[in-house]
């Protein structure tokens, strides 16, 4: 235990080391940036804190927030760390900045870019004062979710209580109570005399013992009769004669004989003469042959 302890606490000091001398190094370039857009040696001197110290502090901010906070912290260290990488690399390309030999407010040679750094440069302490007071407030008003305990341990526990309530009972639970039945005296009427007469108790092994009542269930009559289902049978089904072909030709005859020509169809016919979808066919096609021919 002591051995990882020691080798974080190495680590840890290690980290420390490194990140001071990177700050020092990058702490050459920002003063001198800081000099080059009009700050005075002791502004000069701070700028480098502005920008690498925030960077330090929402990379804290992050280890310690969660959630939407988190990822705040962690935009505001992308992009202060990219600021600082841009300011870097334009003191390493513009060697006038390591004699302080620029003029004030010139970072490169096109105008558009020149402006753009002048931005960056002079907006990054504000940034600094904006951002820094934002993630140290979230870090105060931050409130760290409690660790709550597995289930598994909470039933254990429980069940570990329970166990040690129960073995520390002194009074064991009592025995149900039975009820004592006494049988009382019952009033024996003798003659018109409404007299009460002690009567001795019948021992239990005296008593009638009475037969139990049968119950017979009555079946339940429907008070309407069960439809029928399935097919029914032949003898079951009305006698009803069959017809001939002639039979029933002369019959579709004389019920289609008013009929026009536009309502002599098979449905018609089967409607009104009662047979089978087949014998309505021929049927329709008879008459029409019919009446084609009378036309003819």
């Amino acid at each position: 235990m002591s051995l990882h302890r020691k080798g974080r606490a190495a680590l840890v000091l290690a980290l420390v080391v490194v990140v001071a001398m990177a700050f020092r190094v990058s702490w050459n370039a920002l003063r001198d940036i800081a000099g080059a857009i009009g700050a005075d040696t002791t502004a000069a001197t701070l700028y480098p804190f502005v920008v690498d110290g925030l960077m330090a502090l929402a990379l804290i901010a992050t280890l310690v927030l969660a959630g939407r906070d988190r990822m705040f912290a962690l935009r505001v260290l992308a992009a202060y760390t990219i600021a600082s990488l841009v300011l870097n690399y334009v003191h390493g390309l513009v060697p006038e900045l390591h004699g302080r030999t620029v003029d004030w407010g010139r970072l490169a040679d096109w105008d558009p870019a020149n402006w753009a750094l002048v931005l960056l440069a002079t907006s990054l302490p504000v940034g600094s004062i904006y951002f820094g007071s934002d993630l140290v407030a979230k870090v105060l008003h931050h409130r760290p979710t409690p660790i709550t305990t597995p289930i598994e341990n909470t039933e254990e526990s429980t069940e570990t209580v329970r166990n040690r309530s129960s073995s520390d009972l002194t009074v064991s639970t009592p025995a149900p109570i039975t009820r004592n039945v006494t049988v009382l005296p019952r009033p024996v009427a003798v003659g018109f005399l409404k007299s009460t007469v002690t009567a001795k108790p019948i021992p239990a092994t005296e008593q009638p013992t009475t037969a139990p009542i049968e119950r017979r269930a009555a079946a339940a009559e429907s008070p309407r009769s069960r439809r029928a289902t399935g097919r029914v049978p032949e003898a079951a089904r009305t006698p009803r004669p069959k017809r001939t072909p002639d039979e029933l030709l002369d019959e579709a005859r004389k019920a289609t004989a008013d009929w026009p020509d536009a309502k002599l169809t098979a449905e018609g016919i089967r409607r009104e003469v009662r047979t089978s979808p087949a014998n309505a066919r021929t049927l329709r096609d008879t008459l029409r042959a019919e009446r084609g021919a009378q036309v003819a």
